[in-house]
């Protein structure tokens, strides 16, 4: 068999299982909402959580008056002063002293993990991270211990057993997980940790800007100072690219450890400039985080009255277990014909046999965009 008939074959195997996947196409700026392929709908599955992906001030900051591009990588051409004056402004907000900047967050945590840790070290790992998590822990060739999702107590015995075998060890965790909408154990964690002398690397992606003093996540509302933070500004911050942030000495090791990061052309500095701006918005969204998570609790609470298995939690973030690929694709299809984007989540995005609708109101959605969410999902439930 040829190669191409090999890929037709791979295709084929993915539409019999219900896994393909045809990315829909959005005409103009994300936001509550948009016109997706010719119509306009709400939109509630997107992470554009304080609706700054649109913001007038964002659009400004990044025009281009330094230039479009950064040239190559850093270590190659140089920093600019954007990427220096952005990764203070990012530093300073996660109460750390360095901050260094990655063109994603997919970078960031595959490049942090590889350059932290490897053969002979060890990684303990929460069964449900995100796949940029696993796979650099996979990369850095460490030793991975998983441990059950957000279960301390089996965190602790693995460390008992395995810890006195490496020189270091370092445990790894999502803070809010984008996928069930919960929280990780955060403060026992961080005493494994210190007990155990490890290091805690924490992924603060969808807890940034909703959560903690100031947005500034999950640690800094529950008081813990994980080694090493992770952040993405492609969400609450409504741009893209990511940052790890730490201690002077953890993130000059990454700088020069960090192959995502070493061997990849900057961030545009036009998207530095417009992070650091977005900082000082975040900060002073403290009515946007109270009404997003307002809007998550009334979701919650009406689609759960609407007869829907809502996963409990107390985020932004609301899963709507459905279980078969081609039933939540379907109720997705359904929903979009009644004016509603939520996006179906299949495996291996979750485990098989837990497909989900996954819903995340924007700050930006109105008391009436909430009902109307909640109407359409409730006549889905009379009608399917």
């Amino acid at each position: 068999m040829g190669f191409k008939a090999h890929i037709r074959e791979a295709l084929g195997e993915l539409e019999s299982l219900g896994l393909r996947r045809h990315p829909r196409r959005v005409q103009g700026a994300q936001g509550p909402v948009i016109d997706l392929d010719g119509r306009r709908v709400l939109c509630f599955c997107s992470n554009n959580y304080l609706g700054l992906a649109s913001h007038p001030a964002l659009m400004e900051a990044s025009e281009h008056e330094d230039g479009f591009g950064s040239g190559a990588s850093r270590l190659i051409t140089g920093s600019m002063d954007a990427h220096h004056e952005t990764e203070e402004v990012l530093a300073d907000f996660v109460a750390t002293t360095d901050a260094v900047l990655f063109s994603s967050g997919y970078a960031a945590n595959v490049g942090a993990i590889q350059a932290l840790v490897g053969p002979g070290d060890q990684v303990f790992s929460d069964a449900l991270n995100h796949a940029s998590l696993i796979d650099g822990c996979r990369l850095s060739r460490a030793e991975v211990h998983v441990y059950r999702h957000r279960e301390a107590d089996h965190l602790r015995s693995l460390l008992r057993r395995h810890r006195g075998d490496a020189r270091r060890a370092l445990i790894v965790t999502d803070s809010l997980f984008s996928m069930d909408g919960v929280f990780a154990p955060i403060e026992e964690l961080s005493t494994l940790a210190r007990e155990h002398e490890a290091g805690l690397m924490v992924d603060e992606a969808h807890a940034l800007g909703v959560l903690g003093p100031e947005g500034r996540g999950l640690c800094a509302a529950r008081q813990v100072k994980p080694d090493v933070l992770i952040g993405t500004l492609g969400k609450s911050f409504g741009g893209a690219g990511a940052f790890v942030a730490g201690p002077t000495e953890v993130v000059d090791l990454i700088r020069n450890r960090a192959r995502s990061y070493v061997f990849s052309t900057a961030p545009p500095p036009s998207l530095a400039r417009a992070a650091r701006r977005a900082v000082s918005l975040v900060r002073g969204a403290s009515d946007a985080r109270e009404t997003l998570l307002g809007h998550a609790g009334r979701l919650r609470q009406g689609l759960r009255e609407a007869g829907f298995d809502v996963m409990a939690g107390e985020s932004q973030i609301l899963p709507v277990m459905i279980g078969g690929n081609e039933q939540v694709m379907s109720l997705s299809t359904t929903l979009l014909d009644r004016g509603v984007f939520v996006q179906g989540i299949r495996p291996p995005t979750v485990a098989p046999g837990t497909a989900r609708l996954r819903l995340t109101p924007m700050a930006t959605h109105t008391p009436e965009h909430i009902a109307r969410a909640i109407e359409a999902f409730a006549g889905l439930s009379r009608s399917e």
